[in-house]
């Protein structure tokens, strides 16, 4: 079983605007709501390709309500931990041209909440998976993905990071099986804001390596992607030829199609392959990546 764990997940409401001004009156000419979070987003690709998952996290109040019942409709399994106050985050993304976020903060998660979604790790076994992806809502310690790693050590327990910054180096020395930086992420680990040069993203990915990373997935945008795996092999794979009509969840669907592949043939380069036309398929749609969408684009990656 696969499990995904997102701590902070949201109503990504998606509005599309010709010529967006601020300050003033904007119309939309079209709007759509998706069942968001990182976590969430790869919980959704992996049951579009076939594989089963659950997803843990915490919701809150009618909006929690409203995620969970969508998830459920689409054939989720969930598994989530209900806080006593506070609302599931609304995110909002304008599409006018380019690209705006707004994202909320989210609800305050208790102690005894916490206590409780600690709990539900502890039905792993051997030979399932877990992903820790996105960012964590206020009150939650900094150091909860490290001790979430810690709960399902020695286990057997397939893990893989989805982070920026503190949160994924400080799980590194739980050698996570997979870690997923972007470019803009890896920069940002080693204080570097400048578009990195190839020859740059190898050597800080092998640094993460160092540090305990097994395997390490670099997503490069139009220029594609790098893997680093835990023999020492380097693959860049690029994109396929077609229109991106947004990139939020591409980066999550490449990491479902890898831990897809993976679980499916426990091969690197298959794998990497069906991340890459996982991510593709989402950044080519007005939605997350489909199976149908996947298949399609697999024999020009």
């Amino acid at each position: 079983m696969v499990y995904t764990v997102t701590l902070n997940p949201a109503l990504d409401y998606e509005v599309q605007v010709d010529g967006f001004q601020p300050g003033v009156l904007n119309r939309t000419k079209g709007e759509a709501l998706h069942f968001g979070g990182k976590g969430v987003n790869v919980s959704t690709v992996l049951h579009n390709l076939g594989v089963e998952t659950v997803a843990l996290g915490f919701l809150a109040g009618f909006t929690g309500q409203a995620l969970e019942r969508g998830l459920q409709a689409a054939g989720l399994r969930t598994d989530f931990t209900w806080l006593d106050e506070g609302l599931t985050r609304v995110n909002v993304k304008i599409r006018s041209g380019q690209e705006t976020e707004i994202n909320s903060r989210g609800p305050s998660i208790s102690a005894s909440a916490l206590k409780s979604f600690f709990q539900k790790l502890d039905q792993m076994t051997a030979g399932d998976a877990l992903v820790l992806a996105g960012s964590i809502p206020a009150g939650l310690p900094e150091n909860v993905y490290q001790r979430i790693l810690r709960r399902v050590e020695g286990r057997g327990v397939l893990t893989v990071v989805d982070a920026a910054r503190d949160l994924l180096l400080g799980v590194l020395p739980y050698r996570p099986f997979l870690i997923k930086p972007n470019c803009a992420e890896l920069g940002e680990l080693f204080g570097r804001r400048t578009p990195l040069s190839r020859e740059e993203i190898l050597t800080y990915a092998r640094r993460l390596q160092t540090r305990g990373a097994r395997n390490v997935l670099v997503s490069m945008a139009e220029k594609g992607s790098l893997l680093l795996d835990e023999t020492g092999v380097q693959r860049y794979l690029g994109v396929p030829a077609g229109t991106v009509r947004h990139t939020v969840g591409a980066g999550d669907s490449m990491v479902a199609g890898f831990l897809a592949g993976w679980l499916r043939w426990g091969d690197y380069a298959a794998a990497h392959r069906l991340g890459a036309a996982a991510g593709s398929a989402t950044a080519f749609s007005d939605g997350l990546a489909t199976e149908e969408a996947v298949r399609a684009l697999l024999p020009a990656i």
